[in-house]
C-alpha cells in the first residue's frame, strides 16, 4: 500500500469492567461504528479498503481473537478485508507521571 486515506473516524463507547456493556461481546461492539461510517460514507467505495485497524483493544478471556477482523465481517464488510488489533492500552499514559 502506498497510500492511506483517513475519511472519518469514530469510537465506541468506553465502559468499566463489569458495568452496563460487559455483556456486549466486543467484536459486536466493534461492529457497531464500522456500520455507522458505512451509513455516514456512502460515497465509499468499502470493496477497495484494504485493511481496518482497531487500537486501543484488549483481546482477553473469551474475546481473545481478532476483534478487528471479527467486527468488520460482523459489519458486512468484504472477506477479503484484513482486520488488525493492537493492544495500546497503555500508550496513553506514556510520559506522565
Amino acid at each position: 500500500m502506498k497510500e492511506a486515506f483517513v475519511c472519518d473516524a469514530i469510537h465506541t463507547p468506553i465502559g468499566r469492567y463489569g458495568g452496563a456493556l460487559s455483556s456486549v461481546r466486543a467484536d459486536d461492539l466493534g461492529a457497531v461504528p464500522l456500520r455507522a461510517l458505512i451509513e455516514r460514507n456512502k460515497e465509499v467505495d468499502w470493496e477497495a479498503v484494504k485493511d481496518v485497524i482497531f487500537g486501543r483493544a484488549n483481546q482477553a478471556g473469551e474475546d481473545n481473537r481478532n476483534v478487528a477482523c471479527m467486527s468488520l465481517l460482523l459489519a458486512g464488510l468484504p472477506i477479503g478485508v484484513s482486520g488488525t488489533t493492537i493492544n495500546r492500552l497503555c500508550g496513553r499514559h506514556a510520559g506522565r507521571r
